[in-house]
């Protein structure tokens, strides 16, 4: 049995790694059957990829993680047992589009393009959501055409079916919102099936019944600080980045910068870009291990400047913008439910937060407030406040949303996503069965792993 430098390893049933909210919500579980167990984080800070920040005004801001929408039961049900308050997100009046640095506004789902580029982008969303619908939502390989799509990417689809420039380029703009990757990094295969598990293209883009339907008072990672409150703190451990996991005929031990923990199984909730960097011994069976070395994160920088009112609303805007160029490509009104103040929120992806990230928070500022004033004019540009996450180099996600899986990947690795290693189980959003990479894909596949060590301890 290992020891560290606090003596013995401690004893629990269960070991989690991570106090995200696929962690927290097994360990959770974990309790309410009466097994002991603790959860060991890497950061100071319980909450994973949700990040709720207050601003000198007092304002609350969301760095990561903002909104629920329809279907995403098991979310709506956690913030309504923890008594917490949802809202929904501001979308009334005319929304921005940038192509080709011309500004227009529309109010329908789709952008406003010129008569043949409209016709041609709704046909290309018919298209996708009709290979979405031949996905199958249990087995992404069962798909007729699973190997061909898995062979080919979202950027060879859309040189072959789409026509026109601005059709391209809102389709560009999507697949940035949505994976925070290029069309050229993402496998077609896994695109699909991303898409199936949250209801189609269209309901993983929209505000009203998509979602980005409804945002909460509190913040989200409100929802992990109340999860973690409730286990209690002698079973959360912060700053304890767990660096090994070393199995036996027994038992396994878990060794962390805070201590190691003797166990029956762990939790290993966290990436899996993130997973792969933990020792483990026996070491990973191949396809697991070389998944987490084909699994890297989406690139997103996610900013939020403040204003003293939100003049958008009063000029008839909602504060939705596309565009095609410039640093942010995508926004929202950020404001607080009751418009008190106003606020914008901006999306630098995929090879835009590549670029933009390391770069100084004075840089990033100006190139995103230079993207607000191009959407909004000259009032947007005097923020009274301004906040980022520069998430791809924050070391304990090093990116954001979720995984993005490239051609191939799915076809060789997808078997080894949610199987059990040895002692060794599997959460996080990537390894869910629906709702992959969002908050609802965590809590589901946080009980999934929960309910798999339960099944095992009797």
């Amino acid at each position: 049995m290992e020891e560290n430098a606090q003596g013995a390893p401690r004893e629990v049933s269960v070991v989690v790694v991570g106090a995200g909210l696929s962690g927290l919500v097994a360990a959770r579980r974990l309790a309410a059957a009466g097994v002991s167990f603790v959860v060991l984080e890497a950061r100071d800070r319980v909450g994973g990829r949700t990040l709720s920040h207050t601003t000198p005004l007092g304002d609350r801001v969301e760095l990561g993680a903002q909104w629920i929408g329809p279907t995403q039961d098991r979310m709506a049900k956690l913030v309504a047992e923890l008594g917490l308050s949802t809202f929904p997100q501001w979308h009334d009046g005319k929304k921005v589009l940038s192509l080709g640095g011309t500004l227009t506004t529309y109010r329908t789902s789709i952008p406003s393009l010129s008569l043949i580029g409209a016709v041609d982008l709704g046909i290309s969303i018919q298209r996708i959501e009709a290979l979405v619908k031949e996905v199958p939502i249990e087995d992404p390989l069962a798909a007729a055409k699973a190997l061909e799509w898995d062979g080919t990417t979202v950027e060879a689809w859309k040189r072959k079916n789409v026509k026109t420039r601005g059709a391209k380029a809102m389709l560009d703009t999507a697949v940035r919102a949505v994976f925070a990757a290029e069309p050229s990094e993402l496998s077609l295969l896994f695109f699909l099936y991303y898409l199936r598990q949250g209801g189609g293209l269209m309901r993983c883009a929209e505000i009203v019944n998509g979602a980005q339907e409804t945002r909460l008072a509190e913040g989200f990672q409100e929802v992990s600080k109340r999860l973690a409150a409730g286990l209690g703190e002698e079973r959360v451990v912060l700053g304890a980045p767990v660096r090994r996991i070393a199995e036996d005929a027994s038992g396994v031990t878990v060794t962390s910068d805070a201590g190691a923990w003797r166990c029956k199984r762990v939790i290993v909730a966290v990436p899996p870009a993130l997973a792969g960097r933990i020792d483990y011994e026996p070491g990973l069976p191949a396809i697991r291990d070389q998944l987490t070395q084909r699994a890297p994160m989406g690139s997103v920088i996610k900013c939020v400047a403040t204003y003293e009112a939100p003049f958008w609303r009063q000029a008839g805007y909602s504060g939705e913008a596309l565009s095609d160029v410039g640093a942010v490509k995508l926004a929202f009104d950020d404001s607080p439910e009751d418009g008190s103040r106003g606020a914008l929120v901006g999306f630098f992806m995929g090879k835009d937060a590549r670029a933009m990230s390391g770069k100084t928070p004075e840089e990033r500022k100006k190139a995103a407030v230079d993207s607000f004033t191009r959407f909004f004019g000259p009032r947007a540009s005097s923020p009274i406040d301004y906040v980022d996450q520069d998430w791809p180099a924050e070391r304990w996600s090093r990116g954001c949303y979720s995984m993005v899986l490239g051609p191939g990947v799915l076809s060789a690795h997808a078997s080894a996503l949610r199987a059990p290693v040895g002692r060794v189980h599997w959460a996080g959003t990537e390894t869910a069965r629906i709702w992959t990479g969002y908050m609802e894909g965590a809590v589901e596949a946080g009980e999934r792993a929960s309910d798999e060590v339960l099944a095992v301890l009797g």
